[in-house]
This record gives structure tokens, sequence and C-alpha cells, in this order.
């Protein structure tokens, strides 16, 4: 199968196969006379493993593991759970730091409904003033 064929029915584009190719992720083709890449047949459910992992949150090392559990059969079920519960406790933490930033803007946006003689913009001061309480922690 050619190059734009395994991007096609992968739905990707053709950077992305180069891109795993020299990250090691898909492994190398074959390549015709002509200079043409040849992919194996499994190619295109590589890609699609590596897209479906990514859209998990992992990133492409964790993908890199991930594939290398997945040639190692049952037994690698449990260093799948470690990465997947590690995940998991990341998500949790960018959740409460997202929710943090959320509730700082929606404070800021609040305060701008004063009236215009009676203010400064307050997001833009609190985001030119990083010890503001309003300056979410993440960005500190």
């Amino acid at each position: 199968m050619r190059t734009g064929q395994v991007a096609d029915q992968a739905g990707v584009n053709i950077q992305t196969l180069r891109y795993y190719e020299r990250r090691g992720l898909l492994p190398a083709p074959a390549r015709r006379a002509s200079g043409y890449r040849v992919y194996g047949p499994d190619a295109v459910r590589v890609v699609r493993f590596v897209k479906r992992a990514q859209q998990l949150g992992f990133t492409l090392d964790e993908v890199e593991s991930l594939l290398h559990l997945a040639e190692g059969g049952p037994d690698s079920c449990d260093g799948a759970r470690d990465l997947a519960t590690d995940k998991i406790s990341d998500l949790d933490r960018r959740i409460v730091q997202l929710t943090a930033m959320r509730q700082s803007l929606q404070r800021l946006v609040v305060t701008c409904e004063r009236p215009r003689t009676q203010r400064e913009c307050p997001l833009l001061q609190s985001i030119d003033q990083p010890g503001n309480p309003d300056y979410p922690a993440l960005v500190r």
C-alpha cells in the first residue's frame, strides 16, 4: 500500500505518516525500485491506534509504550492499566486547574460590568499582575 492510500484510510495526512516513521511509531516501509514507500497491511491499524490513543490524551511517548504493550498480549494489561491510571490522575489535575482558571475569568468578566468612568480593565490588570489572587495558579 502506498503512502497516500495509508494516509487516506487512516484519516491522516502524509506528513503525519512520515513523522510517525521518524518517531519509530510506524515501522519504516520497504521501498520500491522507484523509491516509493510500500507499507505493510498493518500500517493503517497502527496509525489508527496512535490517533485513538492521542484522542484519549496520551502523548506520543506514551503511545509508543502502549504500542509495545499491545504487542505483548494479555500480560501487558497491567502496564496499560498503569498508564491509563496515570493519565486519569493527570486529567483530574488539569480539570482542577482549568476550573480554577475559568472561575477566575468569570470573576474578572463580572467586574467589567462597572461603568467605564469608574474602572480600568480588571482583566488586563490581573494578567499584568501575577500576584493577583484572580490570576490562575496554573500560569504563576
